[in-house]
């Protein structure tokens, strides 16, 4: 009797804490609803403003306080493709014929290409010329977010994503095609028609930062790089001497967060939210972002050796959350002694050109 007595109560109590684990996974579920809810209400009701109230007086609207803070929360994704092209802007005056006449550029040079490949393969094909070659762009198509198919071989943005790439290398034959490009021209696509991802392509890959980094400009990239270490340091300065103490420079894991303006390093949904932004602020949040990216992360880094930080930085965590790191990137303070990015960058071109070189490692490698 006393042994089934005592079965029976702690059956009981299993039962009771299941029920309790129940009841409390019942709670998480209805707290993530109301949450879910509760953005997609807040989506909803950005949408109409922007809609209705500043797309429509855009230029006298961007600036002011109200737009920057709702901009800030994210755009929603009707009106995304819109305002970022509205914010990149269109100063090389590319048309939709334009980017016609360069995609039928690229068609008949793909085509002369696969005529002749098969003799010129052994003889001088210059480097510029196999970068702007078919192959290449279709081995990076069929890597650019292997996850989602569409841009896969007989996905639905494939040939639009190659049309792209091959009318750039056409138009910036100075530049031509660089590892990288597929991804930020994939996340202008799923925002954006054809004709209207290119002219935004063109003239996002045209500013002064994306264009450092896409011609290989090594001077232009230190400098960038030592900027970015003097708000490191700034910032976080224990993870910076602990990085220094490794020699651990930016380029290790900068360059493909550049590269590819964190598209193939955040989830699709938390890169947006990064474009967004970087859209408003320009460059100096793509290296804001970075820091915001270190810090969420600076418990664990400090316990990393150089293999490891070079490891965990080249493929950041999946489950990386847009409030989180939202929240440490705002921590983050964009001014050294009272001056701010641009003025910092300044000083250090300045600096550089007069051969006066600080302690920076990034410019000593």
């Amino acid at each position: 009797m006393e042994e089934a007595s005592r079965h029976r109560q702690e059956y009981d109590e299993m039962v009771a804490e299941a029920k309790k684990r129940e009841i409390k996974e019942a709670h998480r579920r209805k707290k993530i609803m109301k949450e879910r809810f509760k953005q997609e209400e807040n989506i909803a009701s950005a949408m109409v403003i922007w809609i209705n109230e500043i797309l429509p007086n855009w230029e006298v609207m961007r600036s002011t306080r109200r737009v920057r803070e709702l901009w800030w929360q994210g755009l929603p994704p009707s009106v995304r493709g819109k305002v970022w092209s509205l914010a990149v802007g269109n100063e090389l005056n590319i048309t939709p014929e334009l980017y016609e006449i360069f995609l039928s550029r690229a068609k008949e040079r793909w085509k002369s290409f696969s005529e002749t490949s098969s003799e010129n393969d052994t003889e001088g094909i210059s480097v510029a010329d196999r970068e702007a070659s078919l192959e290449l762009i279709k081995l990076d198509i069929s890597r650019t977010f292997p996850s989602l198919y569409i841009f896969q071989k007989g996905g639905p943005y494939h040939d639009v994503l190659h049309s792209i790439l091959g009318a750039y290398t056409c138009y910036r034959p100075d530049v031509g095609y660089v590892q990288g490009m597929s991804f930020i021209a994939a996340v202008l696509i799923l925002n954006l028609e054809e004709a209207d991802a290119f002219i935004a392509f063109a003239n996002l890959l045209n500013k002064p930062c994306q264009l450092a980094f896409f011609r290989v400009d090594h001077s232009m990239m230190l400098k960038y790089f030592a900027t970015f270490e003097i708000f490191f340091e700034e910032n976080l300065s224990k993870l910076f001497l602990h990085f220094k103490s490794y020699s651990l420079t930016p380029d290790i894991y900068l360059i493909d967060w550049i590269f590819t303006l964190y598209s193939k390093s955040l989830p699709l949904d938390l890169a947006c939210r990064v474009w967004d932004v970087f859209c408003r602020d320009g460059e100096e949040f793509l290296f804001r972002t970075g820091l915001g990216i270190l810090r969420l992360y600076e418990d664990i880094l400090l316990q990393m050796d150089f293999i490891h930080i070079a490891q965990f930085l080249t493929k950041l965590p999946e489950d990386i959350t847009s409030e989180k790191l939202f929240s440490c990137i705002a921590a983050i303070q964009m001014q050294n002694s009272t001056k701010k990015w641009t003025q910092v960058f300044a000083s250090v071109m300045k600096d550089i050109k007069e051969g006066v070189k600080n302690n920076s490692p990034a410019l000593k490698s």
